[in-house]
């Protein structure tokens, strides 16, 4: 595929800056959990994903997919019907196994070495495996590293200063020929302070451009009644190919 990380979209209106200082905490993300304020799971599967599913998974069969701050994401399920193995992470012990209740397989617990306080769910059939700690806990040398990964609320949940540690964090759970796919979105940063927080296509090439080829795909109206309620007019996704470089 034609690389076109020169092709990216028109530059989004607002700036990133207004929320560079905004920090979510642990607690207040359990406690959006915990009171079912989440408005960011799809419970029917993002269409960008099945849209461009054929080129994420680029023929290949039996991979491992890496699935940041996955909440209850159905389209773990997906894969692991597909014959991949699927690892996930996510500080909601609750999402974990409400994920595992809604899609009726049975599971397993157990503690992580190595990570005090962390627990892995398991189905039983070993296809999928979900810690649950923070992103920042885990390594290569405790997942793995993965042919791809698919971040559709994970770099935009994240508070903004984290950000160059994740895309580290990301490179470094990546084999040579990982395919990611990154899902961010744009509005006006002036009438919501996040999350998900506003990124724009400037910050992407600053995080991962150093290590990464970016391929941008496509951009869709996110926009939908609920966003209303947070007091803006408008909301873009946009959705971008990461590989990493040559040698």
């Amino acid at each position: 595929m034609e690389n076109s990380s020169d092709k990216f979209p028109e530059e989004e209106c607002g700036d990133a800056k207004l929320q560079e200082n905004r920090v979510m905490t642990q607690e207040e993300w359990l406690q959006m959990w915990q009171t079912k304020k989440i408005g960011f799971h799809n419970k029917d599967g993002h269409p960008l994903l099945k849209k461009y599913l054929d080129l994420f998974l680029n023929g290949r069969n039996g991979l491992n997919i890496f699935f940041p701050l996955c909440g209850k994401s159905v389209e773990m399920k997906w894969f692991a019907d597909m014959g991949h193995h699927v690892v996930g992470v996510e500080i909601s012990q609750s999402a974990l196994e409400e994920f595992f209740t809604e899609q009726k397989l049975p599971f397993t617990e157990e503690q992580v070495p190595g990570i005090p306080g962390a627990k892995l769910l398991k189905s039983t059939d070993g296809n999928i495996s979900l810690y649950c700690c923070s992103i920042f806990d885990l390594s290569s040398t405790t997942v793995g590293k993965f042919d791809g990964i698919w971040d559709r609320g994970a770099l935009v949940a994240l508070n903004p200063c984290d950000r160059p540690r994740y895309a580290s964090l990301m490179f470094s759970l990546m084999n040579s020929g990982c395919r990611s796919l990154l899902v961010t979105c744009s509005y006006d940063p002036t009438k919501h302070k996040g999350p998900p927080f506003f990124v724009p296509d400037s910050e992407v090439k600053s995080l991962f451009g150093k290590h990464c080829d970016i391929t941008y795909l496509e951009k869709i109206d996110g926009f939908s009644e609920r966003h209303k309620k947070w007091g803006i007019d408008f909301l873009w996704e946009m959705i971008y190919m990461l590989t990493l470089k040559s040698p």
